[in-house]
C-alpha cells in the first residue's frame, strides 16, 4: 500500500501571519516538520501542499515537493486532496498539519499502523492525555471526547469533558494531535461532504466526518508535541527543539 505524508501550508494563518516559514534554530518551521516526517520508515514520499509562492520557494531551497493548489480552502483536508489528485497512486495518505515542528517520525508510523489489520479503517487520528490543566482551558488546544471503542464522539476548542464534578487531576482529558492519515477514498468522500454547521463553528475539519456519521478512530501517541498557534508557542517550541537529539539527524 503506496503510503505518503502531505503537508499542507498556508501563510495567510489568523493567528499568525506567515507562520510556516518562521524559524526555528536556524531553519523555517516547515522545514523542520518535512524533515522529521520524511524519516518515517512507514512512508514512501513526502509532499508539501501550499498555495503561496513564498512557501514553494522556501521548501523547494531545502529539497522538498511541492504540490500548488488553490487558494480557497478553508480546511487543511480539502487542500490535501486536492494535492492528492496529482498523486492517483497513493493508497493511505497521512495529512501533517503545517504547524507541528516538533512531530517525531515514529507518530507517523503509530497511526499507519492499525490500516494494516483493518481493511474498513478509512481515518485515523492522534490522540494524547492533557498533560496540564491551562491546555486543557487554552482555545487552541483541540480537545477531544471518545467512546469505548476509541472512535471519536465529538473535538471542542472549549474544554471537555466538563470537570464540574471532579478536578483536573482526576479526569482523563484528551487533545487531538494533528497526525491524521486517510485511505484514498476516505479522503475523497470527505471533500464531496458538504461543510458542517459544528465543522464551521469550532473550525475543526474532523467535525465533518463526525456530522455525516463517519468514523474517527483515535490512536494514542506517547509524544508529547507543542503545535505552534502563536509568537509565544514559538519561542517555546524553540526552547524545546535545542535539546531534542532528533534535530542532529538533519
Amino acid at each position: 500500500m503506496k503510503t505518503i505524508a502531505v503537508i499542507p501550508a498556508r501563510m495567510g494563518s489568523s493567528r499568525f501571519p506567515g507562520k510556516p516559514i518562521a524559524q526555528i534554530l536556524g531553519r523555517s518551521m516547515i522545514e523542520h516538520i518535512y524533515k522529521r516526517v520524511a524519516m518515517s520508515k512507514s512512508l514512501d514520499a513526502t509532499y508539501i501542499a501550499t498555495c503561496d509562492e513564498e512557501i514553494r520557494q522556501v521548501a523547494e531551497n531545502f529539497g522538498a515537493p511541492v504540490i500548488m493548489t488553490a487558494n480557497t480552502h478553508e480546511r487543511a483536508s480539502d487542500r490535501v486532496a486536492e494535492a492528492v489528485t496529482h498523486i492517483p497512486d497513493a493508497e493511505l495518505i497521512v495529512m501533517v498539519q503545517g504547524d507541528e515542528p516538533m512531530t517525531h517520525p515514529t507518530m507517523i508510523d503509530t497511526a499507519v499502523a492499525p490500516f494494516r489489520n483493518d481493511p474498513e479503517l478509512g481515518c485515523v487520528n492522534l490522540v494524547r492525555k492533557i498533560d496540564h490543566e491551562a491546555d486543557y482551558h487554552d482555545f487552541n488546544t483541540i480537545k477531544v471526547v471518545m467512546n469505548q471503542h476509541n472512535n471519536a464522539l465529538y473535538m471542542s476548542r472549549r474544554p471537555i469533558p466538563s470537570l464540574a464534578k471532579t478536578g483536573f487531576t482526576d479526569t482523563a482529558a484528551y487533545k487531538q494531535v494533528c497526525i491524521i492519515p486517510f485511505r484514498r477514498e476516505t479522503l475523497f468522500q470527505y471533500t464531496r461532504l458538504l461543510p458542517t454547521p459544528l465543522e464551521q463553528l469550532e473550525s475543526i475539519d474532523m467535525l465533518r466526518l463526525l456530522e455525516h456519521g463517519l468514523q474517527v478512530k483515535m490512536v494514542p501517541t506517547e509524544f508529547n508535541t507543542q503545535a505552534v498557534d502563536t509568537t509565544a508557542d514559538l519561542l517555546r517550541v524553540e526552547k524545546l527543539m535545542a535539546a531534542d537529539p532528533l534535530l542532529a539527524r538533519y
